[in-house]
């Protein structure tokens, strides 16, 4: 027999493979950083041997989720504006905390807290958008997660930079300093249109181009943004992007709140995929994206959790459950967004759309052995009958006990080995009190 470092056994394993396979008292062998094989357990248990079995009664075993929109770091300003409209948000509360306080120290922190999170959430891989992404990098390396990371590029001065020239450059060293990572992919993250103008996001298009990295990027996520970019420039933010040679590449756009027909059109013919962040959307009352509809267009679309500070979890079971509900209800439609539909958009249409697709995303030979492992052996999990519906509208974050990144072992038990959680938590309490 051939010898693994661990063979995973699960009552379920739940693929998210391109036939949805759902092996009943299964087994995934792992070698390296690699699946090495998956399959009933009986036959993985004849053909491979390992030290290290991990198993349970009533366990479910399914891809890591991916987060693919948030800004990691601004999980210290959890809480301290609630219940404000986007536009007061930022410029009257998080903006002028963030010119106070950032710094490689700050950010370093705070994202070991975020990735504290994401993993005890079952959340594997992330997409960042903000500044000192190299101290960023470097919390996501120390935790062991995977990430794609995009330095933050805005017209104006902030306490990381004097203007975009600036901000541009220190984006293409981050690229030449993290472009060959196994766990971090560096991309280039312009905040918006109306932060950017034409000049930088051509800047950053041939930058893009360049290194052939992802475009992270907000994309209509409040009515007032889209009524700004019209009034600056004379059309919509899809067509501005598409005028500017921006939707010829990797993007990611986040939210896509307020398209219309027309623009969902592009974005599918464009093969841009989109992060839809519903919880931070229904917070700050920006509204919600039109998700059935670019569906049906093809557009392959994803979950981001947003910043803690507009969410205010970084939880992707969550944003799979509230997503569904919601558009049955404004759809008066039941089937509008099904369970097994919502659990692709965490897990494989999130790697495609992140670029990772063939890396993570789904439970399958030769891909990387990013898994998460639940205990069903809970009231709100029982009597099962469907493990899609049960992973999408009755799991909690805190069900998971056992996460893989890269097939290392980063949550053993419900307790996270990379780093001390204690340590972790104790700095964000003396963050709260320089920020208060």
């Amino acid at each position: 027999m051939e010898k693994v470092d661990y063979i995973i056994r699960g009552d379920y394993i739940v693929t998210m493979d391109e036939s949805l396979t759902v092996v009943r008292d299964g087994a995934i062998a792992v070698k390296g950083n690699l699946i090495s094989d998956v399959g009933g357990f009986d036959d993985i248990s004849k053909k491979y041997s390992s030290e290290k079995i991990i198993e349970g009664s009533n366990r479910a075993v399914i891809p890591g989720l991916i987060n693919t929109h948030t800004h990691a770091a601004m999980v210290y300003f959890r809480g301290i504006a609630d219940d404000l409209p986007l536009k007061e948000w930022l410029e009257d509360y998080i903006w002028p905390a963030e010119s106070r306080l950032l710094s490689p120290e700050f950010v370093s922190d705070a994202t070991e807290l975020a990735c504290l999170e994401m993993l005890k959430a079952g959340i594997t891989t992330y997409s960042d958008m903000y500044f000192f992404e190299d101290a960023s990098g470097r919390a996501a390396k120390k935790m062991g997660m995977r990430a794609v990371l995009g330095a933050g590029i805005v017209d104006f001065p902030t306490i990381s930079g004097k203007g975009a020239d600036e901000y541009l450059k220190k984006a293409e060293e981050f690229i030449n300093d993290w472009g060959k990572d196994e766990l971090i992919t560096p991309c280039i993250a312009p905040h918006s249109i109306y932060a950017c103008g034409p000049d930088t996001l051509r800047k950053i298009k041939n930058i893009a181009d360049k290194y052939n990295v992802p475009i992270h990027t907000h994309l209509s996520e409040a009515k007032w943004e889209v009524e700004e970019v019209k009034k600056r420039y004379g059309r919509r933010p899809v067509e501005h992007l598409y005028n500017l040679g921006l939707l010829d590449g990797k993007i990611i756009a986040v939210h896509c709140v307020w398209l219309n027909d027309e623009e969902i059109t592009m974005l599918a013919k464009h093969n841009v995929g989109v992060s839809h962040c519903i919880e931070s959307n229904l917070k700050l009352g920006s509204g919600i994206a039109p998700v059935p509809q670019m569906l049906k267009a093809g557009i392959k679309v994803s979950f981001g959790t947003d910043s803690a500070a507009s969410n205010n979890d970084l939880n992707i079971l969550s944003e799979m459950s509230t997503a569904a509900k919601v558009h049955k209800a404004i759809s008066n439609n039941p089937t509008a967004l099904d369970a097994k539909t919502a659990l692709l958009m965490a897990t494989q249409w999130g790697a495609e759309v992140l670029g990772l697709g063939k890396i993570t995303g789904s439970i399958e030979k030769g891909k990387a052995a990013d898994i998460a492992i639940l205990n069903l052996d809970k009231p709100h999990l029982t009597p099962m009958y469907d493990i899609y519906s049960h992973l999408v509208y009755s799991a909690r974050a805190s069900d998971f006990e056992t996460v893989f990144v890269n097939g290392r072992l980063i949550v053993d038990n419900g307790r996270l080995c990379t780093a001390d959680e204690e340590d972790i938590m104790s700095k964000a309490r003396e963050w709260r009190d320089k920020i208060k």
